[in-house]
């Protein structure tokens, strides 16, 4: 019982339970705002869905219009939800690893490029 007690209070199966919540009521909202822009699509080209579209006969419209509402679906997931959260991560939580100043690789070759010049100097002047 303590293994399943531990698995069940495990701080990422929590985090997993919210998430995938959260994410099924938000796609709610996703799909009804993209079918929002494809109704205003529709206003501008004469139907909201291409569906019926056939050019040469070839039944393209069915592709299209899932091609446009996947356009409007990354770009309100993007602009909604991933700039949004990236902005406050990293404005109320900083990473605490980014230190102002140089980084380790150039300050690792910042070091091999004086301990050579050192060595360069120190061997002028046994020659002298």
């Amino acid at each position: 019982m303590t293994g399943f007690k531990n698995f069940l209070l495990r701080g990422n199966l929590i985090e997993l339970a919210v998430a995938f919540i959260m994410g099924g009521a938000f796609a709610t909202v996703v799909t009804a705002t993209v079918a929002l822009i494809m109704d205003l699509v529709g206003k501008v080209g004469g139907q909201p869905d291409f569906s019926t579209y056939r050019p040469e006969g070839i039944s393209v419209g069915p592709w299209l219009t899932a091609l446009i509402a996947f356009v409007i679906l990354s770009a309100v997931v993007y602009f909604a939800i991933v700039m949004p959260y990236t902005r406050a991560k990293e404005r109320f939580f900083p990473d605490p690893t980014e230190e102002p100043g140089t980084p380790e690789d150039i300050a690792l070759l910042t070091e091999i490029r004086d301990l050579l010049a050192n060595q360069g100097q120190a061997g002028q002047h046994k020659q002298l």
